[in-house]
């Protein structure tokens, strides 16, 4: 019999990871991030306070064809996954990383990069656009043609309206042009013409914060001015501890040795491939290091170096050896992490464990408000985090608004604008109780205590919440917003 070829395992292999893929992302519950970026797919716009548009316009198709459930907000998620991994294959080759297999099943193997096959947040476009830029930037250094740089443009552009991180992409292209591709620059409009593209994609953006007094870009640029030098042992040591997780013990160290060779190839022979590496690579690495000597570096931050990464330590002779360990520790982490948060089988306690602390317990917390408010003639829900609230709005029928007591909802266009509830109406105000300080009084005639419910699975709690009686006063709704709603009447 003959054996298939490493093409048709590759593509069986790659279709049996999607639909395992798709399969857990409809399983595993929302979380808070989700269903706050589902509420903005309610609100279609050019930006918002966190982010740019693109995760909430990927949503809004989702939804459109399967519903407001975990599989609907998740959809494109494992399909963009599968694309991204078809992309990274082929850039490996055209970068003189081998046939390309062992780059794409390095990066599918990460903890990183098997989140974000299932999750649906920025990170999710973004890492598809940047691997497909990376792609497009391994014709142009393999000799391709100079319109290649016209589908950079598109990509770079598109990988900036998903996160602003993506700034680091054009630097890094912008860098590998300096020293061995100035030649472009000089005798070619078409880099060009592809950097106009890229930021005409972008201008949508940087317009609705023209409109909104630059809050986004004050909000996520303002994470770049601290400097902590006291606490940058214990950051620098969460960053490489962090990344030694998500990216797999094996694979971490194999990344991290590719970097190095292909920094030494750019310095011993201007090797441009290996420079277009260093330069996707390297670089934001290097931000990022600089970022931990002022504040915490968040785990999922750095996935962006993975792909150039990967195709890096596919070119080391040693990752060949340790080709089956590192996949082999990476598939099996991933497949525990999706046992986990589809069903929590490890008894680990609530709040030690993140898929219960964040995942647990939604819908069921959902039950009991809607049963606590038929119980006290409650007519709205109010809350004053926007996690919890998004929740809330995703699962609670319309005949049970939810509504948010926190500025950040004035920059939405929500398509809820009035609140037609009177003052004196009653309604349930839900606080988590981790919150000490009182909450705000402005919006509320009455205010009266009724006691705590918890939200978990299987008798592990991984949060607990205040509950109180309010009554609408007269400024109710002048300084509340109505949420929208993902649940049937």
């Amino acid at each position: 019999m003959r054996r298939p070829s490493s093409p048709t395992l590759f593509v069986v292999a790659l279709a049996a990871l999607t639909a395992i893929r798709l399969i857990v992302a409809g399983l595993v519950p929302v979380s808070p991030d989700e269903a706050y970026y589902w509420v903005w797919s309610r609100a279609p716009a050019p930006g918002y306070l966190d982010h740019p548009f693109m995760v909430a316009l990927w949503i809004r198709l989702g939804t459109t064809l399967f519903g407001h459930g975990a599989f609907g907000i998740r959809f494109l998620a494992p399909l963009s996954a599968a694309l991204g991994s078809v992309l990274i294959l082929d850039a490996a080759r055209r970068l003189g990383a081998g046939r390309g297999y062992a780059a794409a099943l390095l990066l599918n193997a990460t903890l990183l990069f098997g989140a974000g096959g299932i999750l649906m947040t920025p990170d999710t476009p973004l890492i598809l656009f940047w691997i497909a830029a990376l792609w497009a930037m391994a014709r142009i250094v393999a000799g391709g043609s100079g319109w290649w740089w016209i589908a950079t443009g598109v990509f770079v552009g598109l990988a900036l309206d998903s996160k602003y991180t993506a700034a680091l992409l054009l630097a890094g292209i912008g860098l590998w042009l300096l020293p061995g591709g100035r030649r472009w620059l000089l005798r070619d409009v078409r880099p060009w013409i592809g950097l106009a593209i890229a930021l005409l994609l972008f201008m949508p953006v940087i317009l609705w914060n023209a409109d909104h007094h630059w809050a986004s870009f004050f909000k996520q640029g303002g994470r770049t001015g601290d400097f902590h030098p006291a606490r940058a042992a214990q950051f620098l040591g969460e960053l490489v501890l962090g990344q030694l997780g998500l990216a797999t013990p094996v694979i971490f160290i194999l990344c991290v040795g590719g970097v190095v060779r292909a920094t030494r190839l750019v310095v011993t022979r201007r090797d441009e491939a290996a420079g277009l590496l260093v330069a996707l690579g390297l670089l934001p690495a290097l931000v990022f290091i600089q970022h931990a000597f002022g504040d915490r570096v968040q785990g999922n931050w750095p996935e962006i170096i993975y792909p150039a990464a990967v195709i890096a330590a596919a070119g080391l002779p040693l990752t060949m050896r340790w080709l089956k360990a590192a996949l082999a520790v990476g598939f099996v982490m991933t497949l525990v992490i999706y046992a986990q948060a589809v069903g929590s089988p490890i008894p680990i306690g609530g709040v030690s464990d993140p898929t219960i602390r964040v995942l647990g317990g939604w819908a069921g917390l959902g039950q009991a408000l809607a049963g606590r408010a038929k119980q006290t003639g409650a007519r709205f829900v109010a809350i004053d985090e926007y996690g919890l609230g998004s929740e809330l709005a995703l699962r609670l029928p319309t005949a049970l608004p939810v509504v948010a007591d926190d500025p950040r909802w004035l920059l939405f266009n929500l398509p809820h604008p009035g609140i037609a509830l009177a003052p004196g109406t009653t309604g349930l105000l839900v606080r988590t109780t981790r919150r000490h300080t009182p909450p705000d009084t402005k919006p509320w005639a009455s205010m009266n205590d009724i006691g705590v419910l918890g939200r978990g699975r299987y008798g592990r709690i991984g949060e607990s919440y205040r509950i109180y009686i309010v009554t609408a006063g007269p400024a109710f709704a002048r300084l509340v917003t109505r949420l929208p709603s993902g649940a049937s009447p």
